[in-house]
């Protein structure tokens, strides 16, 4: 196996170059998000140092309750940025949706990758399981977060359609299935595109960090095929159970549109 190449702190340096130059094309446009590029790359740069750290304590010191405590932090923080992205007006009873279905549906597709498809022993082991929960948490997320806006945009833009439909005899379920429907598909859309383009358009980072470590790429393929197919499922769980349950919170208990 080849040795890695380590980046020096010059080289990681030269890579913020980058961000000067999408500085300056903004600055040049007048767009206004000096701010929150300056923001969000301070943001990564710290999150991503002291999540290295951290992992390295966490991997030289193998224990369950560090890998269940990790999880807990990812899934915590997980919906909190789904309550922060979604830009629309969020009751109660559909956050406590939303929390539900990302770490029901995450929780399941993970515990069953982690036992059927790869069988780690122990179950726990770090290495493994840190970076597959956090591939399908935070697709997962992003699955969620395009879902809740299209279900509540679509029932909003859409309300005189359902109280139609719910005078002529339809029940919540029938009345918003279009809009359900709908949110489903332009959840689980991105994933699925970026699947096409997988291996020709271009190569995912799990397979890229395989490859740069030394991994045989056909190694690496066969992990990141699995992957894939693991990420595809837990969106696809994750996003039908919010949808399946938060339409429902729509409505009362005489199947009256409220919103």
């Amino acid at each position: 196996m080849d040795n890695v190449i380590d980046l020096q702190i010059w080289q990681m340096a030269a890579a913020y170059i980058f961000v000067v130059v999408l500085l300056f094309i903004v600055r040049i446009k007048g767009i206004p998000r000096e701010k929150e590029i300056l923001i969000s790359t301070l943001r990564m740069t710290l999150q991503l140092i002291l999540t290295g750290y951290i992992l390295v304590y966490i991997f030289n010191n193998s224990h369950p309750l560090y890998t269940i405590l990790v999880i807990g932090i990812m899934e915590v923080f997980a919906v909190y940025n789904i309550f922060k992205r979604v830009k629309v007006k969020l009751t109660q009873k559909i956050k406590e949706v939303i929390a539900f279905s990302m770490v029901t549906g995450t929780i399941l597709s993970l515990f069953y990758f982690i036992l059927v498809v790869i069988n780690l022993s122990p179950w726990y082991e770090p290495r493994y399981f840190i970076p597959i929960a956090g591939m399908i948490i935070g697709n997962s997320m992003t699955g969620i977060s395009l879902g809740v806006k299209k279900l509540v945009d679509g029932i909003n833009e859409q309300k005189h359609l359902i109280e139609a439909a719910l005078m002529l005899g339809a029940t919540p379920k029938m009345a918003a299935k279009p809009i359900v429907d709908n949110a489903f598909d332009s959840a689980i859309l991105p994933t699925i595109n970026s699947m096409v383009g997988m291996g020709i358009v271009f190569l995912p980072g799990m397979m890229t960090g395989q490859v740069l470590s030394g991994v045989s790429p056909v190694i690496a393929i066969k992990y990141q095929i699995v992957i894939m197919l693991g990420v595809l499922g837990s969106v696809a769980l994750t996003v039908i159970l919010f949808v399946q349950l938060g339409y429902k919170t729509f409505f009362n208990e005489e199947h009256q549109l409220h919103i």
